[in-house]
């Protein structure tokens, strides 16, 4: 699920501490659940969410195969399900660009939580400025942006019922339900007070649109959850765990939210790729969006207010993991991310009071 030179942290050499998260045991189990796996197997931590732990594991012939389980340390029950994200992945699978799933543990004996083994796919994630300049041109990036959206227009075109989501095709509470799991799960975790982002949740509640449709909405989408070939195409979406039946405009709000530009004076992601010469622009990859499916260009405005809200939530949940000691922030402290949070959630409320004075 990454390209080479991704990773966060190398293998252990023999006597070291093993990657965080994965016990003597796995090793065991992921020989008999993936035949194709021999010998020694090494794992290495891979870069870039903040939720789900995400390893890259290699057989002594070379074989690689893509381990994640819920992250460390206390969280909602429902926040980290990859057992439902192996389920919406079987269904996506011959539908959209996705990894296979080749076994799952479901009981938590093995490694203390459940486990999901995926089909490795040998692409480029772009995930910083850095991994721009080093992979593309800037003609390269131009076709980045179009691929996106037209991932996201054919997600949204599928029926709930091919991943099992049909029971939820015909609920329209989606903005209602997201905005009570957010708002909860921070007050369920939070080590501090962010007045911002309680301010923003009133504001987007009192202005919650009517849901005009229902889609299968990915719930992370942007550019680092996408790889993509050598002809810079969608070749796999990746991290499916928040996916639910709602509104699909959410997830293109999400995406114009991550989607940072140069003259930017807020971005939601730490160090955005997509800063430098060459991508489209925001206006460009809504007006694709909106020309294939019909969407009212007027409707963005909240979705795209929620999801500096809901991001920073996100933020400051790893804030949370990260000062506790469960969960490594990499080469970021504790401190980084409650100032990413803290300027997330003022720009949500920013933009949210705006919808309230409309």
């Amino acid at each position: 699920m990454t390209a080479a030179g991704q990773a966060q942290t190398g293998p252990a050499p023999a006597g070291t501490t093993r990657p965080a998260g994965l016990p003597v045991g796995v090793d065991a189990w992921l020989s008999r659940a993936v035949p194709e796996l021999h010998g020694n197997l090494r794992h290495e931590l891979i870069a870039g969410g903040r939720s789900n732990l995400t390893y890259r594991t290699t057989d002594a012939a070379g074989h690689i195969v893509v381990l994640r389980r819920p992250p460390l340390g206390d969280h909602p029950a429902t926040a980290h399900d990859v057992l439902r994200e192996a389920r919406i992945l079987r269904g996506l699978h011959g539908h959209l660009p996705v990894p296979r799933v080749l076994a799952v543990e479901e009981t938590g004996e093995v490694a203390g939580a459940p486990l999901v083994v995926l089909e490795h796919l040998d692409g480029t994630i772009l995930r910083s400025p850095a991994d721009v300049e080093r992979h593309t041109t800037e003609a390269d990036r131009a076709l980045i942006g179009p691929t996106l959206v037209d991932a996201l227009v054919a997600l949204h075109g599928l029926e709930p019922e091919l991943i099992g989501l049909g029971g939820l095709a015909d609920r329209r509470d989606y903005i209602t339900r997201q905005l009570g799991r957010w708002h909860e799960n921070w007050h369920r975790t939070r080590i501090r007070d962010l007045p911002d982002l309680r301010t923003a949740h009133e504001h987007l509640v009192a202005t919650a649109p009517e849901q005009s449709r229902s889609g299968i909405v990915h719930g992370d989408f942007r550019l680092d959850n996408c790889m993509l070939d050598h002809r810079w195409r969608v070749q796999g979406v990746l991290d499916w765990e928040l996916t639910t039946v709602g509104d699909p405009l959410a997830d293109v709000g999400q995406l114009l939210v991550y989607w940072a530009q140069a003259d930017d004076a807020a971005r939601a992601l730490h160090d955005p790729a997509t800063v430098l010469p060459g991508f489209s622009t925001r206006d460009e990859l809504l007006a694709r969006y909106c020309l294939a499916t019909g969407t009212d260009l007027a409707r963005i405005d909240y979705f795209v207010a929620y999801n500096w809200w809901k991001t920073a939530c996100i933020v400051e949940g790893v804030h949370t993991r990260v000062a506790q000691g469960v969960m490594s922030g990499g080469d970021r402290t504790a401190v980084s991310f409650a100032e990413q949070a803290a300027a997330l959630a003022g720009r949500a409320a920013t933009l949210a009071a705006a919808l309230r004075r409309r």
